[in-house]
């Protein structure tokens, strides 16, 4: 069933009020690469050094959200499309809320990544690809999903038998390979204040 006899509801306090309120831009970090690649840890460290700053911040990781919103999702292509479709409609609220968005999600179709992308005004998603190799993963491999994976015991996996297509023009390029923690923390922060997110 979809939904019938709705009608949009404009509110009285706008996305440009919110933002004048908390002296911020709004947009989502959209964090993007393989399991293991860093998502989760560099998105932690990065809303950590915004909200000292002073910025209002969520982060919806990829784990936590499948406990809840999307606990009904598998890993098939379509439930992964649905997962990303979701979080992509959740993040586009925060960002009307006014609020720095983080995401950490494999995201592995840039197809997905483009449509959430169209979701947001322009200039207001920011594609974050945490770039790392699959066999730098694969020795991180911090839940074991890797080994999992090979022993046969996870189909589907994505790096191992399912695709990752990596981002063709992302705003921001991390390589949790090569750079440190903080590195690649300063060069997203960097990033933000460049473009006038936010203030330096």
């Amino acid at each position: 069933m979809k939904s019938t006899n709705i009608t949009w509801h404009e509110a009285q306090v706008t996305k440009q009020d919110r933002q004048s309120l908390t002296k911020h831009k709004s947009a989502v970090l959209w964090f993007t690469g393989l399991s293991g690649a860093g998502k989760s840890t560099v998105s932690v460290a990065v809303e950590k050094e915004l909200h000292q700053r002073g910025i209002h911040t969520y982060i919806l990781d990829g784990d936590n959200v499948r406990h809840g919103l999307n606990k009904n999702l598998g890993f098939s292509p379509e439930d992964r499309t649905e997962n990303i479709r979701r979080i992509g409609e959740v993040s586009k609220l925060f960002v009307d809320a006014g609020v720095v968005t983080l995401t950490a999600f494999i995201s592995p179709y840039r197809e997905d990544r483009d449509m959430v992308r169209e979701l947001n005004n322009e200039g207001e998603f920011i594609e974050v690809y945490v770039k790392c190799s699959v066999d730098e993963c694969e020795k991180r491999d911090p839940k074991g999903l890797y080994k999992k994976a090979r022993a046969g015991e996870i189909k589907g996996f994505t790096g191992i038998d399912a695709p990752y297509e990596a981002p063709e023009n992302p705003e921001i390029v991390v390589e949790t390979d090569k750079q440190s923690l903080e590195e690649s923390v300063n060069q997203i922060i960097n990033y933000l204040i460049e473009k006038n997110y936010i203030n330096a």
